[in-house]
C-alpha cells in the first residue's frame, strides 16, 4: 500500500480531517497532508517541493499543468465555497444580509481578523478598498499570514473573522454569521491534480475518486462546501 503525499489549501482542512481517515481505512493507503494557503503552496511548488497529489483553489491546477508539474488529464474539480463572517459562539450576530448592512457591521466591529496570504484575505483587502472603508477597517485589523483565522475570534482576540466558510466552520467556539452578500461574494473552486512525478499515480487517483463519491459529497456539504456536480 502507498503513502500519498497531499498538498492542499486550507479551505479543505475541516472536510479532509473527516474524510481522510475513512479513505485510509477503506483503501489501506496512508495520506500525509500538508496544508497552506494556495498562494503559499504555489510558492513552495515553484521552489521545487512536490508531492503525489494537489488540491488547490482557483486556477492553480491549470497553472501547474502548464508548467509541467501536474499531469495533463488528471485534473478534477472537487468542490467550491464562498467567503463568510463568523463571531464568538453565543454572542449576538450582526446583520450582514445586504451590502449596506455588511458595511455597517464591519464599521461597528471593534476588531476584524482576516489572513494576509489566504485567498479570502487577499480578496477582503481589495473588497474594503472597493467599498471605500479600507481606512477604518484596516485600523482595527488583526492579521495572520494564513491558517484558521477564526481561532483569533475563539481566543477573543478579534470580534469578527472573515474567511472561506469551511475554514470558519472548522474552528470550535465560533459560529458562522453567514456568507457575504451575493453581489460581493467570491466563490473559489478547488480542483485536484496528480503530480507528474507521483510515486503511485493510481493511489492518488483512488483518493480523487473517493472524494467524488456521494458519501464524500454529503460531508463536503456539512462542512460548508458545495461538491462538484451538485450546484
Amino acid at each position: 500500500m502507498a503513502t500519498i503525499q497531499l498538498f492542499v489549501s486550507n479551505s479543505l482542512r475541516g472536510v479532509l480531517g473527516e474524510l481522510i481517515p475513512q479513505f485510509e481505512r477503506a483503501s489501506g493507503h496512508t495520506v500525509s497532508i500538508s496544508y497552506d494557503p494556495a498562494k503559499v503552496m504555489m510558492e513552495r511548488i515553484a521552489r521545487g517541493e512536490t508531492a503525489d497529489l494537489a488540491i488547490i483553489g482557483g486556477a492553480a491546477i491549470e497553472d501547474l499543468i502548464r508548467d509541467g508539474k501536474v499531469a495533463p488529464g488528471s485534473k478534477r474539480t472537487i468542490a467550491s465555497c464562498g467567503v463568510g463572517i463568523a463571531v464568538l459562539a453565543g454572542v449576538p450576530k450582526p446583520d450582514i444580509g445586504t451590502l449596506d448592512a455588511f458595511k455597517n457591521a464591519l464599521l461597528a466591529a471593534k476588531s476584524i481578523a482576516w489572513t494576509q496570504q489566504g485567498a479570502s484575505g487577499i480578496y477582503f483587502t481589495k473588497l474594503i478598498e472597493r467599498l471605500g472603508i479600507a481606512g477604518p477597517v484596516q485600523a482595527k485589523a488583526v492579521r495572520l499570514p494564513g491558517g484558521l483565522i477564526g481561532e483569533l475570534v475563539a481566543a477573543r482576540k478579534a470580534e469578527l473573522a472573515v474567511q472561506q466558510i469551511p475554514e470558519l466552520m472548522a474552528v470550535a467556539g465560533i459560529e458562522l454569521v453567514g456568507p457575504l452578500p451575493r453581489e460581493i461574494q467570491q466563490t473559489t473552486v478547488s480542483s485536484a491534480g496528480i503530480f507528474t512525478g507521483a510515486r503511485d499515480p493510481r493511489a492518488a487517483q483512488a483518493l480523487i475518486d473517493f472524494l467524488s463519491t456521494p458519501n464524500s459529497a454529503r460531508v463536503f456539504k456539512e462542512r460548508g462546501l458545495e461538491p462538484a456536480g451538485t450546484a
